[in-house]
C-alpha cells in the first residue's frame, strides 16, 4: 500500500548506506536521469545511477533513495524473489577466447573501466593504446594509425562521442575496425547507430571472455 510501484510477493532487500555528503531533494530527484551529474564539467557523465536503474527495471525490481545533507545516503535496491524450483543444470562449458599481438587503440573516460581493460587485454599479448576522452584519441590515432587494428570505443565520452571518433577516424583510415562499448541497454538511442549500421557492440559491465570474444571478433572481421 505504500509503494505503488509493488507486486505483492517477496523481496530480497539489497540496502548500501554511506556517510559521505548527502543531497537535498532537488539533487535526489534527478539521480536517476540519465547525463545528470554534480560533478564539474569533464569530470563524469552522470550515467551510473541511470544504467543501475536500466538494469533494475529490466528485472522487475526497484531501487529508492533516501538522503540528507550532511548525513549520507542510504539506497534501497528491492529484488523480486523467484519462487520456482531451480532447474538442475549442468556446468556451461565455453572455450577460452585467446588473445593476439594486434594494437588497439581504448577510449574510456572512466578510469577505472580504463585501466581493467587494459590490464586484462594487455595480460593475453595485445599492445594497448589508451585515451580518456575523444579528442584525445583522435590525436593517439594520428600519431599511431599505421600500427592500430582496433579502436575500442566508449559511445559516450567528453568532447567527443565514440561515433564522432570513428567518423573522423575513418575520414583518415577508411579500413580501421571498431568495437563499442556502452552502459546502456541495446534499445538506447545512443547504441542504435551501432546497432542500425551493424557494427560491433558490447554492453557494460562485461566479463573477460566477452570482452576478448568481442576484441576478437571485431578484429577478424573482414
Amino acid at each position: 500500500r505504500t509503494h505503488s510501484w509493488a507486486v505483492a510477493g517477496r523481496y530480497v532487500l539489497l540496502s548500501v548506506t554511506d556517510t559521505g555528503h548527502g543531497m537535498d531533494e532537488q539533487t535526489q530527484s534527478q539521480i536517476f536521469e540519465p547525463f545528470f551529474t554534480t560533478k564539474p564539467i569533464g569530470q563524469g557523465t552522470g550515467l551510473g545511477l541511470a544504467t543501475v536503474y536500466g538494469i533494475l527495471q529490466q528485472h522487475n525490481a526497484q531501487i529508492n533513495v533516501y538522503s540528507e545533507p550532511g548525513r549520507g545516503t542510504t539506497f534501497k535496491i528491492y529484488l523480486p524473489i523467484v519462487e520456482r524450483s531451480a532447474d538442475t543444470v549442468g556446468p556451461k562449458i565455453e572455450a577460452t577466447t585467446g588473445g593476439g599481438n594486434e594494437t588497439i587503440l581504448v577510449a574510456e573516460d572512466e578510469p577505472m573501466v580504463r585501466e581493467l581493460v587494459t590490464d586484462l587485454l594487455t595480460d593475453v599479448g595485445y599492445n594497448i593504446l589508451t585515451a580518456c576522452d575523444g579528442e584525445e584519441a583522435i590525436r593517439i590515432f594520428d600519431e599511431n594509425a599505421e600500427n592500430i587494428d582496433l579502436a575500442l570505443l566508449d559511445i559516450v565520452m567528453p568532447k567527443l562521442g565514440g561515433r564522432d571518433v570513428m567518423e573522423r577516424i575513418q575520414t583518415r583510415s577508411p579500413n580501421t575496425k571498431f568495437l563499442f562499448s556502452s552502459g546502456y541497454t541495446e534499445n538506447a538511442i545512443h547504441t542504435n547507430f551501432v546497432l542500425k549500421e551493424g557494427m560491433h557492440l558490447i554492453t557494460k559491465p562485461y566479463r573477460r571472455e566477452d570482452l576478448l570474444r568481442a576484441v576478437r571478433q571485431a578484429i577478424d572481421t573482414q
